[in-house]
C-alpha cells in the first residue's frame, strides 16, 4: 500500500503511520507473536528469561546498597527499588528492541509492503507483555510491605507507566529510523539505557539530588525528566503508601511534572513519527 502526495506522484514505501497501524492491529498481534516465538524457540525457561535479568539486577542492587551500604533513609527499600527497576528495565528492553527492529525484520521491509511502524510498536508490545507480571510481582511485594491503595495512587501506578510506554515508543520511532542509516545507534542506545539506571530514582531518594545540587535548575531538569517522572509515579502507586513516612517522601509538585512530561513525551512520539516516516521510504534500500 503507498500513500499519494501532493504532485499526484506516489512514493514507493511510504505507509499511513500509526493510524494504518491501528487499521492494520492484526498484523500487529501477528508480529507480537513471532517475536514472542522466535525470542523463545528452543528454550528451557522461555519467557521466564525475560525475568531472570531484572531479578538478578534487583538482587545485586539491594544487596550491594539496600544490606552492604544500608539504606536506611529509605523505608521498605526493596519495594522502592524493585518500583524503579520494573520501568527503566522495561523502558531499556522496549527502546533497545525497537532501535533494531528495522535491521532486525530487514528481510521483510525488502520483500513485502507492511506500514514500518509495526516494527517498533511491536517491540514496545513485547515490552508491555513482560511488564505485566513484573507489575503483578511488585503489587503482591506492596501488599505483604503494607500497601492500601489510595484513589490517587493507583492513578499515579497507571499514568507512570503509560508515560514509560509513550516515551519508549517516541524514542524507538527515532532511534529505529536512525539506525538503519547508522547502526552505531544501537551500541549507543545500550550504553545509554544502562547509566539511566543511575540517572533516575531507583537505587536513591530524589533529596539526595537535592542535597547535592541544591534548589537550582539542574535539580528542576532532573525532576522533569519524564522517565523520573515515570519511576517517580509508580513509587507513589505503591511504595509511597507502604508507611506514612514514605508518603511524605514524595517530591512535592509531581502533579504538576507529570503534566510537563507527558507534553516532553508528546513531543517526542510526534519527532519520532515524523523522521521515521521521512525516511521510511527509503528503509529498503538502505537494508
Amino acid at each position: 500500500m503507498t500513500a499519494p502526495v501532493d504532485d499526484g506522484l506516489v512514493v514507493q514505501g511510504l505507509g499511513g503511520g500509526l493510524r494504518e497501524v491501528l487499521a492494520r492491529r492484526h498484523l500487529l498481534a501477528l508480529l507480537v507473536r513471532k517475536e514472542l516465538r522466535v525470542r523463545y524457540r528452543a528454550s528451557v525457561l522461555g519467557l521466564g528469561w525475560s525475568y531472570v535479568k531484572p531479578a538478578v539486577q534487583f538482587v545485586v542492587y539491594f544487596v550491594g546498597l539496600g544490606l552492604v551500604l544500608d539504606q536506611r533513609a529509605i523505608g521498605d527499600y526493596a519495594i522502592y527499588l524493585f518500583g524503579g527497576l520494573v520501568v527503566v528495565s522495561t523502558f531499556g528492553e522496549a527502546v533497545g528492541n525497537a532501535t533494531r527492529s528495522v535491521v532486525a525484520n530487514g528481510e521483510l521491509v525488502r520483500k513485502i509492503f507492511l506500514p514500518r511502524e509495526l516494527f517498533p510498536l511491536a517491540s514496545t508490545c513485547v515490552a508491555a507483555v513482560h511488564l505485566l507480571p513484573q507489575v503483578l510481582v511488585l503489587l503482591v511485594g506492596s501488599v505483604i510491605a503494607g500497601w492500601r491503595p489510595d484513589a490517587v495512587g493507583v492513578a499515579a501506578l497507571v499514568a507512570g507507566l503509560v508515560l514509560m510506554g509513550g516515551l519508549a515508543l517516541g524514542a524507538g520511532l527515532l532511534l529505529g529510523a536512525v539506525n538503519v542509516l547508522y547502526r552505531d545507534v544501537e551500541n549507543v542506545v545500550d550504553l545509554v539505557v544502562m547509566v539511566l539506571v543511575w540517572t533516575s530514582p531507583v537505587l536513591y531518594p530524589w533529596q539526595q539530588v537535592a542535597d547535592l545540587v541544591g534548589d537550582s535548575g539542574l535539580l528542576t531538569a532532573y525532576q522533569l525528566n519524564p522517565l523520573t517522572v515515570a519511576v517517580e509515579l509508580v513509587h507513589r502507586g505503591t511504595w509511597a503508601t507502604t508507611s506514612p513516612e514514605n508518603l511524605s517522601a514524595t517530591p512535592p509538585g509531581l502533579a504538576w511534572h507529570t503534566l510537563v512530561a507527558f507534553g516532553l513525551t508528546a513531543v517526542l512520539i510526534a519527532v519520532g513519527r515524523r523522521v521515521f516516516r521521512t525516511h521510511s521510504g527509503h528503509f529498503a534500500q538502505e537494508l
